[in-house]
């Protein structure tokens, strides 16, 4: 394979090595169809209709997104099946109708009032499901409270309109586990509480709805993904720092970095100052060792891309424009100002929504729908 040319980047720059990404493709995918699961992946991580592709070519046929928007580019790509994992927003219904017109759309509602906006203003049919929570304490109806999410379920099946499918769930807390075996017994309890909520809505004189759920560090960690019908991991397509740190994937599975310029060195502080801040990493952050990281640190590599993560370096600070490197014992004496440096970003997704577009090893240069 032809190896991009570092010394013609610039400026920060998202580099993604595609046969790592297609791997974590198409392990996810054989995961889920081994254990007769629908795999219907979040599109909110890559955000490109290039690494679409790479999920059709796997068999995937339909996919998760974060917002109308996303729906309206993957639609314009081919893509007829689009559950749009966001509380539905009563101010977008113009778009929603459109869209629903057009493709195979499914919402999420967790409250009444939302039921009785769509009986006067929805003319186009969805796909419903009710959002649960599992136990991550952001949004959705308690997993807990049968009778309320019984009588929305209700209202929901009284609407021509709506096709009621089943409960949606992110058990978004396995990102505050601190191992890999808590991050499975977290999501053993989200999917057990989702099952008990599905047998308690049936004994209300519901049908069986569907179960939908799926968070990366679990689709990743556990073996056996339980009593659902559907997964909708996302990040697991590049993994991040976060991940890894959690154990959610091994160094080789990460297939993203952010090359970024070196611009000083501070030998007194063992710090390094790059081109590459907020605006292009995000602000997210994991605690390791009681310390706010942003990211890891690695040299990149001509021949496979980048290296190991150095020990002890990472991503100490970021301000709008300027990023700072706090090295241990290993890397700072090898690392020249005016060369790159890698970054392995906490957070894969929001570093490709800030960046809108990323290069491959080879060369070859991908937009995502936030670039046009």
């Amino acid at each position: 394979m032809k190896m991009i040319d570092f010394n013609r980047i610039t400026t920060p720059t998202l580099i993604l090595d595609k046969q790592k990404t297609q791997r974590n493709i198409q392990r996810m995918a054989q995961k889920a169809s081994d254990q007769g699961i629908r795999f219907r992946p979040h599109f909110k991580t890559h955000q490109s209709a290039v690494v679409g592709e790479w999920f059709r070519q796997a068999g995937t046929r339909m996919i998760t997104v974060s917002s109308v928007q996303m729906a309206q580019y993957f639609a314009s790509q081919g893509w007829l099946d689009i559950t749009l994992a966001f509380t539905l927003n009563w101010r977008q219904i113009g778009e929603i109708n459109r869209l629903a017109k057009e493709i195979r759309l499914g919402v999420l509602i967790e409250s009444e009032e939302t039921v009785a906006f769509l009986e006067r203003y929805l003319d186009a049919n969805l796909d419903v499901w009710l959002k649960i929570d599992s136990g991550a304490k952001r949004t959705g109806l308690a997993w807990d409270q049968p009778r309320e999410a019984a009588s929305l379920a209700h209202q929901v099946l009284s609407n021509p309109k709506l096709h009621l499918i089943g409960l949606l769930t992110h058990a978004g807390h396995t990102y505050r586990a601190t191992s890999p075996q808590a991050v499975c017994e977290i999501y053993r309890e989200s999917v057990s509480r989702m099952n008990h909520l599905q047998q308690a809505l049936h004994r209300f004189g519901l049908p069986f709805l569907e179960v939908s759920a799926g968070d990366t560090p679990g689709c990743s960690l556990c073996d056996d993904l339980g009593c659902v019908d559907e997964i909708r991991p996302g990040n697991f397509v590049f993994y991040d720092a976060t991940q890894f740190k959690l154990g959610t994937c091994s160094f080789e599975d990460v297939a993203l970095i952010m090359a970024v310029p070196v611009v000083a060195k501070h030998p007194q502080r063992n710090e390094v100052v790059v081109y590459g801040g907020a605006i292009h990493l995000s602000k997210d952050f994991f605690i390791e060792d009681g310390v706010p990281k942003y990211g890891y640190i690695c040299f990149l590599d001509n021949e496979k891309g980048w290296s190991n993560p150095i020990p002890g370096a990472y991503v100490s600070a970021l301000s709008q424009e300027h990023g700072v490197i706090r090295f241990g014992e290993e890397g700072f004496d090898r690392v020249r100002i005016g060369e790159l440096i890698g970054i392995i970003p906490a957070h894969s997704c929001l570093a490709v929504s800030q960046m809108g577009g990323y290069l491959c090893l080879d060369g070859e240069p991908i937009n995502t729908f936030a670039s046009g």
